[in-house]
């Protein structure tokens, strides 16, 4: 019954309405919309406090979103813990520090790489709060409420992605993909 679980590849069909139900259930017992760039932000201002929590506990932005360890914060452990599981149970884990198709356009240096990926996490991080939200929350469980706003943002999210990407392999890299 449950050897999907051990499946490379799951079907979006499932995947989506587990998703979907995860989001309603947010949504009803929590009264939450299902999302995590706030889980990060709350991270922020949980070591902001660890260093000054006088500081961090006088900022406007950590009295309206409260740095504490909650259901919304625990996303990002699940996520990180869901990932591996789903990784080994299938047989597909493995560590890459430079995925190929960076390789053949940037090069193998794994220094470059990770500090690639660190800009582009804190521009994401950025982005996420300027919008209100990662593409989790607006695009999951916002176009779940039907929200016009949260729609036009996921659009946006995928064509800066798809942009970004053409930029980085095209362009930069000069390769056809």
């Amino acid at each position: 019954m449950f050897g999907f679980l051990t499946q490379a590849v799951w079907s979006p069909y499932i995947a989506g309405a587990g998703i979907g139900i995860l989001s309603c259930l947010a949504l009803v017992l929590a009264d939450r919309p299902l999302g995590c760039s706030t889980a990060f932000v709350k991270a922020r201002g949980l070591i902001g406090k660890v260093f000054s929590a006088e500081k961090t506990e006088k900022m406007e932005y950590y009295q309206e979103i409260v740095p504490q360890m909650d259901w919304a914060f625990m996303i990002i452990p699940g996520i990180i813990i869901g990932a591996f599981l789903s990784s080994v149970l299938s047989g597909t884990f493995h560590v890459i520090w430079v995925p190929a198709l960076w390789e053949s356009v940037f090069g193998g240096n794994a220094v470059l790489r990770i500090i690639v990926a660190l800009v582009g996490g804190i521009l994401l991080g950025f982005g996420a709060r300027w919008a209100g939200g990662c593409t989790s929350g607006h695009g999951i469980s916002g176009s779940i409420q039907l929200s016009l706003a949260s729609m036009i943002t996921a659009a946006c999210f995928f064509a800066g992605g798809i942009a970004v990407a053409v930029l980085l392999y095209r362009v930069i890299g000069g390769i056809l993909i």
